[in-house]
């Protein structure tokens, strides 16, 4: 099982270093990180894949409050696309 997310931000450097001292909630959440790509028309949109152990949890992470105020801390300027996938 994996999730995908694709969203944009306002700049990576800023959203990097939010995204990096989060990872231990995603940790707990089961996913683990298997890509980060940036699309090569435009640095500031972000893709990621993960891997994901058990999919309620990682589906609760994804509608979380922690997720939500996380990402706008980072500067997520669109709404991410999520994508749960076997």
């Amino acid at each position: 099982m994996h999730m995908l997310i694709r969203h944009k931000v306002a700049d990576f450097a800023k959203w990097k270093q939010v995204y990096d001292a989060h990872a231990s909630a995603r940790q707990n959440a089961g996913l683990r990180e298997l890509h980060l790509l940036r699309n090569t028309e435009d640095s500031n949109e972000v893709i990621l894949l993960f891997s994901v152990q058990d999919l309620n949890k990682a589906k609760a992470f994804a509608a979380s409050d922690d997720l939500r105020q996380a990402m706008q801390k980072a500067g997520v300027s669109d709404k991410p696309d999520v994508y749960f996938l076997e």
